[in-house]
């Protein structure tokens, strides 16, 4: 959904969108975890992999069936396509194309931004506010085209830039560009990125997206080449969208390893976007000004931007539906009855779109509370339930997944037990998991978990009594009611814990965030951030235990949430990252999500859509599943 968190000494994540290699981590990343993006594609819509959610452009007053997105073709799995090159001028901005002409633009992020450096980012959030800033070297749409950004050109095996072997691509650089401070921008930035990343005391939240490259070189000032340790598929992965913004060397090369999270720059980045930041208060506001080195002459249209954090979803569904006190409102992740009738209030428009992630409850594997050494959930202490597959396939099952979709989510969801959905061509349709209470019974019985004269069921002096986390948010309390309700009714007592967001998505020194997985059982969205599933999946990797598994001595930097260790998925996962064939491709990504699916290790409730909402006035968001909604702030506008 990302995903997000960790203290900036170590930071994890889809979350992740996730939340994320060949494209390793970029989901994970944010994770979208953050509770990402809203609302995912419906059965006929289409692609997005990690990151914002894939957005159709601006929706009407009242929500529309979001156009269908193109999943990327098959080719796509082993080389992206690549958009066609603008030969016009720059989308005009408002008054007459005029920098500035604008005003300013308030947009509410109700989860504030609590650091600027995208690759120590704790959530979307936090990707959001910094891309304002700074910028990757392509970036794809929703239908996953690539269009090139600090990039002069997408490679491709037509322009020499791709290897036939998929074991190298050079990227040539557009020429002038500068960073906000009058520095140049060059090829030993986007080298300096890497290395920024990849350093293990950095503990940066994007590392996955990066561990498939051997080596970046600098082959002059305008040219770039990565080397991968393996035929890459994912060769587009790194230094796209929101985990590949590029980082300037000059500012950081000061700041790498355990002195990244000390750096000034992580609270007031200099970068190449359209916008500098002039004010930070962690969790509260970001307020940005135009970076008057920015190589677009006639954009961005606002002078002034205020990105505001605090409240929920329902009150920045309002302020900018009901009231107009803002422009943009991201991530409504509103129960569908209430948003359909603030969408009546005239003074904006919701934005929709596939791609939104999966809300889906992950499972403890490990035992959240026996402490080892001051710390819990470590994965070497088994869950004294959860260890067993057929527990978690029973509470799997007790789901009620269609009531969840129906009554909350309306048309911006779709019930669905997979993790991966986006883009569809990834989509499983291997019908794994059913609601059917009366057979969960069953397993748990013949599991040997009776249940006692409270009707709690029991084995070995251990009661099914289990704490359940997740953020707070009204639509997410509800759906929490709804689970705890269904599992009532197979002999288990339920918990319910609400955290906040910021908390929740927040840094390494709270036990109360995603990472740590205090609980037995946790719930959020993770987003897609690219059209490859590798960095998705990576959450339920574990070929390196103590990289991988969130855990005290890494600083709580793994995405494997779930603490599940798997031989098959491993291996399996692995030959995914080399895998050339783009059908066999395709094949193993679907396997991956039916090993974690059937296994109940992490099990889908809904296929979310994203859910935003914008002022009448205001015109040009178009989301894309593979990148934050402000990727092309630059080319927003106001009508008059």
């Amino acid at each position: 959904s990302m995903v997000s968190h960790q203290s900036y000494a170590t930071r994890r994540a889809f979350l992740r969108q996730i939340g994320l290699g060949a494209g390793a981590m970029s989901a994970v990343a944010l994770l979208a975890a953050c509770g990402a993006q809203p609302a995912a594609p419906s059965s006929t819509s289409a692609a997005s992999t990690s990151a914002p959610a894939a957005q159709a452009p601006t929706a009407a007053a009242a929500p529309t069936t979001a156009a269908a997105v193109a999943a990327p073709t098959t080719a796509a799995a082993a080389a992206p396509t690549a958009a066609p090159q603008a030969t016009t001028a720059p989308a005009a901005a408002a008054s007459g194309g005029k920098r500035g002409a604008a005003g300013t633009l308030k947009m509410l992020l109700w989860q504030g931004p609590t650091v600027l450096n995208p690759h120590l980012a704790l959530g979307t959030k936090d990707s959001i506010a910094a891309r304002m800033v700074l910028e990757p070297l392509i970036v794809a749409d929703s239908a996953g085209t690539y269009s090139p950004v600090l990039a002069a050109e997408v490679p491709s095996s037509s322009n020499g830039g791709l290897a036939a072997d998929l074991k190298s691509v050079t990227y040539k650089l557009k020429q002038g560009v500068k960073w906000a401070d009058g520095q140049p921008f060059t090829a030993d930035d986007v080298v300096f990125t890497w290395q920024f990343v990849m350093n293990k005391e950095t503990a940066a939240t994007t590392i996955g997206t990066y561990q498939a490259i051997d080596q970046v070189t600098s082959v002059d000032p305008t040219t770039v080449k990565i080397t991968f340790k393996d035929p890459n598929p994912g060769w587009y992965v790194p230094f796209s969208g929101n985990n590949g913004m590029v980082l300037p060397k000059h500012a950081l090369q000061d700041f790498v390893g355990t002195k990244a999270k000390d750096a000034p720059w992580n609270q007031k980045p200099v970068g190449t976007g359209p916008y500098k930041v002039d004010q930070f208060a962690s969790g509260d506001l970001v307020v940005y000004s135009i970076n008057d080195n920015y190589r677009e002459p006639d954009k961005p249209a606002f002078n002034r931007v205020e990105a505001k954090g605090g409240g929920d979803a329902t009150s920045a569904a309002r302020a900018v539906l009901q009231t107009g006190d803002y422009d943009y409102a991201w991530n409504l992740q509103v129960e569908w009855p209430v948003l359909q009738g603030i969408a009546q209030g005239g003074k904006g428009d919701l934005v929709l779109g596939d791609g939104g992630g999966v809300e889906q409850v992950y499972f403890n594997l490990s035992d959240p509370n026996k402490d080892v050494n001051g710390e819990k959930s470590h994965f070497g202490t088994p869950h004294p339930a959860f260890a067993d597959v057929k527990v978690r396939q029973a509470l799997s099952m007790a789901f009620d997944r269609d009531t969840v979709a129906k009554q909350l989510y309306g048309d911006t969801g779709v019930a669905t037990a997979n993790v991966l959905t986006t883009p569809t061509n990834l989509r499983s349709t291997t019908n794994l998991v059913q609601f059917d209470v009366n057979k969960a019974n069953q397993i748990l019985d013949e599991a040997g978990w009776v249940k006692g004269s409270d009707g709690i069921r029991a084995k070995g002096g251990y009661a099914m009594k289990f704490t359940f986390q997740t953020s707070i948010n009204s639509l997410r309390q509800k759906e929490q009611a709804v689970i705890k309700q269904s599992l009532q009714k197979i002999g288990v007592d339920v918990t319910l814990k609400s955290v906040d967001a910021g908390v929740f998505f927040g840094l390494d020194n709270n036990p109360d965030n995603i990472s740590h997985f205090y609980a037995d059982l946790e719930m959020f969205t993770s987003t897609f951030s690219s059209p490859n599933a590798s960095s998705f999946l990576k959450r339920w990797y574990s070929g390196n235990p103590a990289k991988d598994i969130p855990q005290k001595s890494n600083g709580w930097s793994g995405a494997n949430y779930s603490r599940w260790q798997s031989d098959d998925f491993n291996k399996l996962y692995e030959d995914a990252l080399k895998q050339t064939d783009a059908q066999k491709l395709m094949d193993e990504f679907k396997q991956l999500n039916d090993m974690v699916v059937g296994q109940a290790v992490t099990v889908g409730l809904v296929d979310r859509k994203i859910v935003d909402a914008k002022a009448k006035s205001l015109q040009g968001p178009k989301l894309t599943p593979f990148d934050v909604l402000s990727w092309n702030v630059a080319d927003w506008t106001r009508s008059t």
